[in-house]
């Protein structure tokens, strides 16, 4: 009886570790928030185990069930599509319920995709927020009104589509000579690290374009 909570890479499929890749050998069931994304990483590993979907649409329905498995003793991975479970990703409702049934729960060191664009950015990283993703309408202009005097650095998540969009809001709370870094395609082929003041760098996206996974560090006030 026990829920493992397994980090699956965020792009290049070698980052993953040996124990994560024995737990998932070993386990019972594979909860999976995309099964196809986690299909891919599983054929290249040649784990053969049951798979069943667990993501931000089905879980509250899928609780309770999943919940007495666990109870009756079955072993259980959580997969989410990349990097860590429960990082702005589904996760948080299942390991709760589970430590308030008393079902064990234990969570594997690895990938997670801000850790890496910290460290990378050259921005100081001995205190920081991790903002997930920004509201996209409710509590916006109260959270970056905070923000913008917080003095420690920002950390978030940002979709390509809403990139440019933000990093002009951003000049607007933050003023445009901040300094910041965007980090995109983190351990893909075509990993890129923007760094400059956020005018310099949304400059730098109008012109260029945005595709692949964001993530956003700017340096506190």
């Amino acid at each position: 009886m026990k829920l493992y909570l397994i980090p699956s890479p965020i792009g290049n499929l070698a980052d993953i570790t040996y124990r994560a890749v024995k737990v998932l050998e070993e386990v019972e069931l594979i909860l999976a928030e995309d099964t196809r994304t986690s299909g891919v990483l599983l054929r290249h590993y040649n784990i053969q185990k049951p798979v069943t979907p667990y993501h931000q649409h089905n879980e509250h329905k899928v609780l309770q069930h999943l919940l007495q498995q666990l109870q009756a003793g079955k072993t259980m991975a959580l997969l989410t599509d990349a990097g860590t479970p429960g990082v702005s990703d589904p996760g948080f409702l299942l390991v709760r319920e589970c430590i308030r049934a008393g079902v064990p729960v234990e969570c594997l060191p690895g990938a997670t995709a801000f850790v890496p664009a910290l460290v990378n950015s050259g921005i100081p990283m001995n205190r920081f927020t991790f903002e997930g993703f920004l509201p996209p309408k409710k509590g916006r202009h109260t959270l970056l009104t905070q923000l913008a005097q917080d003095e420690r650095t920002i950390v978030f998540y940002e979709s390509p589509q809403r990139l440019v969009k933000t990093l002009e809001e951003l000049i607007e709370y933050f003023g445009a000579t901040r300094y910041c870094c965007v980090c995109r395609e983190l351990t893909k082929m075509f990993e890129e690290h923007t760094r400059g003041t956020l005018q310099e760098v949304v400059d730098y996206y109008k012109e260029k374009g945005v595709k692949g996974e964001i993530v956003v560090i700017v340096g506190g006030a």
